[in-house]
């Protein structure tokens, strides 16, 4: 068996260092707002090369209180792809505003934004682009419709750390960005967590009040927040792991590189692109094939582990049936939700692995 993914063995290689922080936040009881917290807020920026970090609890919180800072609110609108997983428009419904769906590009499976421009209207507040499967949207154009506009944008990096446009991190472009840290992630935690990263002093200041029930001193409050916060523990495995992620971002464009060698010329299979402006990090390999269903029964039956990130698009999800979409609004998105297959993708990934699981894809679909 070749599993789509496999955390137990990263943790094997990390584990010493783990357990030892993880005793000394139990030792010092620093489990929220700790110096781990804080220590890991100014590592991942600068990592990022971001002016500012605020860690909170989980991505999905990450996505929420970044529009919040940046203004979104009740009856808002914000731009968001169809063709992503449903936290990025949940993060909007949450704030209070619409989500407003648009289709994706052929190649990138982002956002286009030759389709954001024709979405705008007097409502819109914010684009939210989902940097998907660790590829790059096109933010330059993102962000000239932005300021063209006087629209934020919020980017979504929750699958995307690690990831370069134009040798730029992603999270360090757009007003505000969210990253999710959950544990199959490129960089993930051992549990719930999440970060904001901004360049706007404004913005800092803003989400370090949202995230903490709007504290000022231990009892005042100048608004009215919530409680979102990185714990110290969470924090302590992040410190650790960040200073592999350029080491794992590497092993899985080692094995990407494989799959092209490998899986390039098979008719009737389509593998992921990498445009020259980009640096994809591979946070799941997609590639697509007609007969979607069958080809993954045959391929776990084989022994090729495989899943589907995904299998509706969002204007057809049942909880924004509200908003009326309809088959045939989004239809780059909706084709391809029935041709999508995630197949292995992680660092640890030997390279026989990446080979047996492309001799047992060569013939289920060649």
């Amino acid at each position: 068996m070749v599993p789509l993914i496999d955390l137990k063995i990263q943790h094997r290689s990390i584990a010493a260092e783990v357990e030892a922080a993880i005793k000394n936040v139990c030792d010092n009881t620093a489990f929220i707002l700790s110096d781990e917290m804080k220590a890991f807020e100014s590592e991942f920026a600068a990592y990022c090369g971001a002016k500012h970090g605020i860690g909170v609890a989980n991505g999905t919180d990450a996505l929420f209180l970044a529009l919040k800072a940046v203004g979104v609110g009740d009856g808002d609108e914000v731009i968001v792809p169809a063709n992503t997983f449903i936290a990025t428009a949940a993060a909007v419904s949450h704030a209070g505003a619409t989500p407003v769906f648009v289709d994706v590009e052929a190649d990138t499976y982002c956002i286009d934004p030759k389709k954001i421009k024709s979405a705008i209207t007097p409502k819109t507040k914010a684009i939210l682009p989902v940097h998907l499967y660790g590829h790059p949207a096109d933010m330059d154009a993102i962000m000239d419709i932005a300021r063209a506009n006087g629209l934020r944008v919020v980017e979504d990096c929750a699958q995307a750390h690690g990831t370069l446009f134009k040798g730029k991190q992603v999270g360090s472009i757009g007003d505000a960005a969210g990253f999710s840290f959950y544990p199959s992630k490129t960089l993930g935690a051992y549990g719930n967590a999440g970060i904001v990263l901004t360049n706007s002093d404004e913005i800092c200041e803003n989400l370090k009040l949202l995230r903490d029930n709007g504290r000022t001193t231990w009892y005042e409050h100048s608004l009215i927040g919530y409680n979102s916060r990185l714990d110290g523990i969470q924090a302590a495995v992040l410190r650790i792991k960040l200073k592999h992620l350029d080491e794992w971002v590497e092993a899985r464009r080692s094995h990407a590189k494989q799959y092209v060698q490998l899986l390039g010329d098979v008719p009737g299979l389509t593998l992921p692109v990498e445009r020259a402006d980009a640096t994809h990090s591979y946070y799941v390999y997609v590639v697509r094939a007609d007969n979607r269903d069958e080809v993954m029964a045959q391929l776990k039956e084989k022994g090729c582990g495989c899943g589907v990130h995904y299998p509706v698009p969002l204007h057809l999800q049942p909880a924004y049936a509200f908003l009326g979409g309809k088959e045939g609004d989004h239809p780059i998105s909706e084709a391809y939700a029935k041709q999508i297959i995630s197949i292995p993708m992680f660092p640890e990934l030997t390279a026989e692995q990446v080979a047996e699981a492309a001799d047992i894809i060569k013939e289920v679909i060649g």
